[in-house]
């Protein structure tokens, strides 16, 4: 079984771009820090190549941007090609089927959810203007 969930931070902006054949592919990097610490107490950090396909491609630059939280389930591929001085080169990539995005992007496009526009101002009471409900009125 070949199934890879990670979650971390992208690295830099995601870049959409389309096959010969039309089909739509995204690319973009995840910052992933390790659980535990190296021999000097640091944390170190996994830099994963991610690769997405098709309609959810075409979704990720429109949410994502360098920093934006994610969370990539799909699986593991690596491939290789001969590099012009004649060496073998491997490339490893996650191949996600599912992305989430963790956190809301702030670039200010068009159908991005910003911080501005998360709750209209008439929202804002605060918690303790609730008032009770008494039991007996629930329909259920």
């Amino acid at each position: 079984m070949n199934k890879v969930m990670i979650i971390g931070n992208l690295t830099r902006d995601p870049e959409l771009s389309t096959t010969n054949s039309g089909i739509a592919l995204c690319r973009f990097s995840v910052a992933v820090s390790r659980k535990f610490a190296n021999a000097d107490g640091e944390r170190e950090t996994d830099f994963l190549n991610v690769i997405v396909w098709r309609g959810l491609a075409e979704n990720c630059p429109k949410y994502l941007k360098k920093g934006s939280k994610v969370c990539v389930c799909g699986s593991i591929q690596t491939r290789n090609f001969e590099a012009q001085d004649g060496t073998k080169r491997y490339i490893t990539e996650i191949v996600a089927d599912d992305v989430e995005f963790l956190n809301r992007a702030g670039s200010g496009e068009e159908g991005a959810i910003t911080k501005e526009n998360d709750a209209p101002a008439s929202q804002s009471e605060p918690v303790t203007k609730l008032e009770p409900i008494d039991d007996d009125d629930l329909p259920f």
